[in-house]
């Protein structure tokens, strides 16, 4: 497995480890501590640009056109087997994910965060699951 990849792979992990901590506590804390709700906001960020950015880096190393977006990227996996495509056309969803939380972020409502996002880091996981094994 390429070096880049296998970095980005292992702190997208790291995220992923993090996330599964925090995720117990979610609904008490996140709407009454500002620094447990900070920590959860910013690792989703990090979770979701870095798989935006695993993709692209997988698309550049295996040469596949050029993604005009970031959602794109996750459909160019899915079309050329790296990803499952029903799999890879839902995921697509995150690249919105990460565009709200860099511009959207006031508007946040911590118990769409606590029920619905941090319920699916799973995905994450299976994303990082089927690149790791589409590259080796």
């Amino acid at each position: 497995m390429n070096e880049r990849v296998h970095q980005k792979i292992e702190r997208l992990k790291e995220h992923l480890t993090l996330l599964h901590a925090l995720r117990p506590d979610c609904e008490e804390r996140f709407p009454i501590d500002p620094i447990y709700r900070g920590a959860v906001l910013h690792y989703l960020y990090q979770l979701a640009d870095g798989c935006i950015m695993l993709a692209e880096l997988v698309i550049k190393l295996k040469k596949f056109r050029t993604p005009q977006t970031y959602a794109e990227a996750f459909d160019i996996l899915g079309d050329r087997g790296i990803l499952p495509t029903e799999f890879a056309y839902s995921f697509a969803a995150i690249a919105g994910f990460r565009n709200f939380f860099a511009d959207d972020y006031e508007k946040i409502d911590g118990m769409v965060i606590c029920t619905e996002v941090m319920k699916r880091l799973e995905d994450v996981e299976r994303y990082l699951q089927y690149i790791e094994e589409g590259v080796t």
